[in-house]
């Protein structure tokens, strides 16, 4: 008995944060501010697509259409932001690669935030909510999450949903639209 409350004691912080966010219509404050990839931070506000990012994926191409996306929708509120993540053993170990990767490969402009974890108890609180609140959390890279101006998550696409998709861009229009 005493071990299994000792293991309670132990495991019940761990579990407590997840459960926090079960049922929340909008992630929590922890959860709409990120660390930039340049220093400083990232407070979602309006529109956003997260996007789980990787600079050695096979979709690593995806960053082409992120840009794109961010290039045709900016003007009316949208932000893309791209997280890259090492989840899947398919990042650069420093956040210097990763911006120096996308700058000269795709031209990247859009926001990026630091390397940061998507799955897991070390998820950053933004994706914790997903899978708690929502049930879906990142499978491999290039997960995206689209959330409205209030904060509250409006689609969530796989790897293989380019970002110019019409299912993408159907719900963006939605979404600025005000939808």
């Amino acid at each position: 008995m005493r071990r299994l409350l000792a293991a309670a004691l132990l495991i019940g912080p761990l579990l407590a944060p997840a459960a926090l966010f079960a049922g929340a219509e909008t992630p929590p404050a922890d959860g709409r501010v990120f660390p930039a990839i340049e220093g400083g931070e990232i407070a979602l506000s309006g529109p956003t697509l997260v996007v789980n990012t990787a600079s050695m994926c096979g979709y690593t191409y995806q960053y082409a259409g992120l840009q794109e996306l961010q290039d045709a929708y900016a003007a009316k509120g949208l932000t893309v932001l791209a997280a890259p993540s090492d989840d899947f053993n398919q990042e650069y170990g420093s956040n210097a690669e990763v911006k120096e990767f996308c700058a000269v490969n795709y031209g990247l402009t859009l926001p990026m935030t630091e390397i940061i974890h998507v799955r897991g108890e070390k998820a950053h609180p933004f994706y914790r909510w997903l899978k708690a609140a929502h049930g879906v959390e990142p499978s491999w890279n290039f997960n995206k999450a689209l959330i409205d101006g209030e904060g509250r998550l409006v689609g969530f696409w796989g790897s293989g949903t380019k970002p110019m998709s019409a299912d993408i861009t159907g719900a963006v229009e939605k979404v600025l639209a005000g939808g």
